[in-house]
Formats: C-alpha cells, structure tokens, sequence
C-alpha cells in the first residue's frame, strides 16, 4: 500500500523530503524536559546570587571592614613549638580514630548495600538508607549532640561525629566497589559449600581491598578539612584553638589565620603520603594527576623502571625445570616466600597500625568520660519530630536560603572551573606549561580548607550567606575544575583526531568534540558538587550564616530541641535525595 499525502514523511524510514535530504531526527521527549530543567537550575542559580545581594555596596562595605581588621590585626603567628605539635597530635589523633571507626562500620552496612552481597532483597534499600542518613547529617550537629554526654574537652565526640558521618560516604563508594566485583570466585566458594560469610572475606573482600583503603584514605583527607569546624562543638585540637584565637577581636585573628595555614600544610602533606601508600601498600600505580601523586610518580619512577628489569633478567636466567618434583619442593613452592615486596607490604601495614596506636595514646580517650546515665535520654530526645516554637515555614524558608548558597557557589565554581579545568586538560591547553600551571593553580584551590576559608571570611568581612558563597565557590573551583580536567582527558580522542586531520583550529575541535563529549560528565559533576555544598551549607550557621544551618546548630546544643533536629535532618535528606535523583536521571538521559 503506498503511504498517503497525509502520512509524515519521517514516519517512513529512508524517507527523503523534496530536496533529497533525510528528516531530523525528533528530539526525545525526556531528553527534551533533561534540557529544560538544567536550563531552570541555571536560572535558579544566577536568581541565588542576585538575591544574595552580591552588590557593589556590599562588596565595599565588606572591603573596608577587612581592611580595619588587618590593620589592627597582629601578625600571622602560631603556638609555641609544644603547643602547636599537642594540637596537631589531637586533631591528627580524632580524625585518624573517627576515620577508622567509619570504614569498620562501612563494612556491614557496604554488604547490606550491594546486590550481590545483600542477605535480602529488601536489605538492600535499607543499607542506602543508612548512607543517605549518615551523609545528610552534619558531623558538628553530632558533635554538638554527642557533647551532651561526654565530659567537657573529651575527643569521643569529635571521634563518634566522623565517624557517624562519614560512613555515608564509604559506605556508598564500597558497595559500588562491590557491586562491580569479579562474582567467579565468590560463586566458586559457594560451590564447594562455603558460608556467606567465607564468600564475602575470601570471594570479594580481597577484590575490593584497595578501593576500600583508597575511600579511606580519600575521607581521611575531607575528615581533616572538616576537623576545624569540630572545634565550635568543643571538640578540641587545631579547630578549636583557631575558635579561641578568632574570638579575640581583633588582636586573634593573627593566630587564627595561622592555625589555618598549619591545616592547609597538612592536607597537601596527607595527598603525599596517600599517593605513596597507594603505589607501595596497594601495588597500584598513582596515576591521578593530583599534586601528591606527580611527586610519587617522580621519586619512583627510575626505581620501577629497575625493578623492571631486574624481574625480566630474572626471567631469563631462571633454571629450566628437569624432572618430576619432589613434595618437600612442592610444599615450599606453596608457601609465599618473603619477598622484598612482601617485607615491604608487611611494613607499611604495622605502620598503619602503630599509627592508629599513637593516634589512640595522643587522643587521650577515657571512657569513664561518658555519663552513660544520659545516653538513654539523649537517643529518645530525637523522637518525636517536631517544630518547636517555629512554624514549617520558618524551617521551609531557612532551607531554601541553604539551597539558594549551594546552588550560588556551585554557580560561581562552574564559571571559573570552565576556564581552569579546561586549561588544565592534556588535549585542550595549548602548551604543557599552561597545563602544568592551571593544575596547580586547581591543586592550590583544593588545598585551602574552605570551611577555614568561610570562618574567616565571616569574621573579617562581617558577612553571613555571601562570605559561605565565596569559600564554598572556591573551594568547588578545585573540586570541579580536576574533574572537568580529567573527563575532558578521557574522551574518545579519535573525533579530535579526526578535526586536527582536516585543519580545523583548536577552538574548533574545543566546541565541536570535546566539548560535546564531555557534557554528560560536566552535568553529572557540577550536580555532585550542589550535593556537596548543600551539606556544606548547612554547617555554615555555626559561625554566622544563616539557613537551615542556624536552626540545627541551635537545637543542637538543647536536649529538649532535639525533636527539631530530627525534622530539619529529614528537610535535608529530603533535598540530598531529590538532587541525587535528578543527578542520576540527567547522567542517564544525556548518556
């Protein structure tokens, strides 16, 4: 039957129309909504900041705020030499035991988590629940919580705060690690009769060993950043001494800043030391382009070329084998021979774990500390929900100033981090010395702690939401300019290939492959960092923002408001989940 003149002719394939060209494809329907919803978000954000009040009166006002403070400011300083190593000791002491206590817990709630480790089905969501819960909960708001019950200066709740908070994190990223496992040698010790518990510890757990290290050691590392804001729940350490130093007005904020700096120090020291632990400890070569790893990649490099070459003469010279074995070659061929790797293996685990017993020591943990009598209370004192004196929509409003300052710093990073990040990337700068110098300007992004930054702001310049804007859109210029640099690096290069071949410039093959290639991950990238700021944000009314944050802190501190918190927790973690759904439907429909 021939088609009609009413039939459209993109219904028919192969169809032409009457200058011999093909019909447009139509555009999908979800992809279509995809589209108009980033482009609302993108309005939101650009509205956050006009409300914000981002404006030239403000800004010089904020201006000539800072410059009265720096002039009475006393100069940058730090404590005395014992003074300043029992700060760090502390604060070393409860990130490495919060650290720990999170990746123990991870384990159990990593296996209820993944499909293919779950008892039951209906485990599964539950094992998510526990992570979206744990990661939607600030760790100060725990601190704060937690102090009710241990005694003043105690380190347990700093310890128990990190540890709460950050199994979300590990948790997530291990029963991913899980879920992407080899199933051979799991199903394998099923076969021969093996318990699931043989099957997770000796089928899977040995797979996922280095990626449960590397998440580890990745959170020890946001752990440490995060410590300072710890020292306004009075949890001792650098945080807290940097609280004691900015409350002297403005004589303090010398030290303060200081106190600042020994944290930046120490985070880009701890990116060293984990790329060395990941290239020793784990066998696994750094290859991150991250500040840490291109020194371990250089002080090693002629040391793995050797050992090359050692192993391949090795090789070669070996001694045929003649003849049937005997069973006592047999059994020695059987046992792991202690190999310089091995010894080296070894020594890297005690001194993980000689690390965790100075860390032990250095806290100074007294349980006798706890007044076990209020733990009841407490727990129950989170239950029923409730408001309060305040209605839902004071809680409604504070919340939407929280997503206002996440999605304005999100804003403001993804501006700058188009430029750094793509400047940064091996196959857009022009030059290897442009890339080179916009990968440390990212690195020295990354380094600055940017809630330090945001306390910092908020003392001197004397604004609330808008000095959180600027610390929460520095630090993401970091964050999101390395992953805009690595997604760009990791596409197919042959488009690329195939523009430079028929002479097009570079700003071509930018906008016409690149570019196209890498906005699925940019999508998925920019709203992981609107995740991460909303959480962040919340942390801000501690030190004078304001937002969802002020209430929680306030509610904290009260065993009697505790029911409020339980209501602005569930206020986020409903705003986690939404953002973490719309993430991962755009990563889907853009895919």
């Amino acid at each position: 039957m021939t088609a009609t003149a009413a039939e459209p002719t993109a219904s028919r394939p192969g169809a032409r129309d009457i200058e011999g060209r093909a019909p447009r494809r139509p555009f999908p329907l979800e992809r279509t909504a995809a589209v108009v919803l980033l482009i609302a978000m993108l309005v939101f954000g650009v509205w956050s900041v006009s409300t914000l009040d981002f404006s030239w009166n403000n800004m010089a006002t904020s201006f000539a705020n800072a410059t009265k403070v720096f002039s009475h400011m006393d100069p940058v300083s730090l404590p005395g030499p014992g003074d300043l190593f029992t700060l760090i000791g502390i604060t070393f002491g409860i990130v490495v035991l919060g650290t720990l206590v999170a990746s123990l817990l991870s384990i159990p709630v990593a296996v209820l988590a993944a499909a293919n480790t779950t008892p039951a089905p209906w485990l599964r969501p539950v094992g998510r629940a526990l992570g979206v819960v744990a990661r939607a909960v600030p760790d100060v708001v725990l601190a704060l919580a937690f102090s009710l019950t241990f005694a003043l200066g105690s380190p347990l709740p700093g310890i128990f705060a990190l540890g709460i908070h950050s199994i979300g994190m590990i948790s997530k990223l291990f029963a991913d690690a899980i879920e992407q496992s080899d199933d051979g040698p799991r199903l394998a010790i099923r076969a021969a009769g093996g318990s699931r518990a043989q099957e997770f510890w000796a089928g899977v757990f040995p797979q996922v060993l280095p990626s449960w290290i590397a998440t580890a050691l990745h959170r020890f590392d946001i752990n440490l950043r995060g410590s300072a804001i710890l020292g306004y729940a009075g949890v001792g350490g650098l945080g807290y001494a940097m609280k004691v130093a900015f409350a002297q007005f403005p004589e303090g904020y010398g030290r303060g800043l200081g106190i600042g700096c020994v944290i930046f120090v120490m985070c880009v020291v701890l990116e060293v030391v984990s790329s060395t632990i990941r290239r020793n400890l784990l066998g696994v070569a750094p290859t991150g382009r991250g500040f840490g790893d291109r020194i371990v990649r250089a002080a090693t490099k002629n040391r793995a070329t050797r050992r090359a070459a050692e192993e391949a003469a090795a090789v070669r010279t070996a001694p045929r084998a003649a003849g049937p074995r005997g069973d006592a070659e047999v059994r020695a061929m059987l046992r792991r021979p202690w190999t310089p790797e091995r010894v080296r293996d070894t020594s890297w685990a005690l001194i993980g774990i000689a690390v965790i017993v100075v860390a032990w020591f250095v806290s100074d943990i007294d349980f006798t500390q706890v007044e076990w009598q209020f733990v009841p209370r407490v727990i129950e004192s989170f239950w029923p929900p409730s408001l309060g004196s305040y209605t839902f929509d004071d809680f409604g409003q504070a919340l939407l100033v929280t997503i206002e300052v996440a999605f304005a710093s999100a804003l403001l990073s993804l501006v700058f981090s188009l430029v750094f990040g793509s400047l940064a990337a091996r196959n857009v700068a022009p030059t290897g010395a442009v890339r080179n110098t916009f990968r440390v300007i990212l690195v020295i992004f990354r380094g600055v702690p940017e809630l330090v930054l945001a306390i910092f702001l908020i003392m001197v310049t004397g604004l609330g939401n808008q000095a959180g804007v600027v610390a929460l859109a520095f630090g993401g210029i970091g964050l999101l300019g390395k992953l805009i640099a690595d997604s760009f690096e990791e596409v197919p290069s042959g488009p690329e290939r195939a523009l430079t071949a028929v002479g097009a410039t570079r700003s071509q093959r930018y906008f016409s492959a690149t570019w196209p290639q890498g906005v699925p991950s940019l999508i998925g990238n920019s709203l992981y960092l609107v995740d991460t700021n909303i959480r962040a944000a919340t942390i801000l009314g501690i030190v004078g923002g304001s937002g969802i944050g002020f209430y929680l802190t306030n509610a904290s501190s009260v065993l009697t408001l505790h029911g409020q918190v339980t209501t602005l927790v569930v206020m986020v973690i409903v705003t986690v989940l939404a953002v973490e759904g719309i993430a991962t439907w755009m990563r889907r429909v853009f895919r």
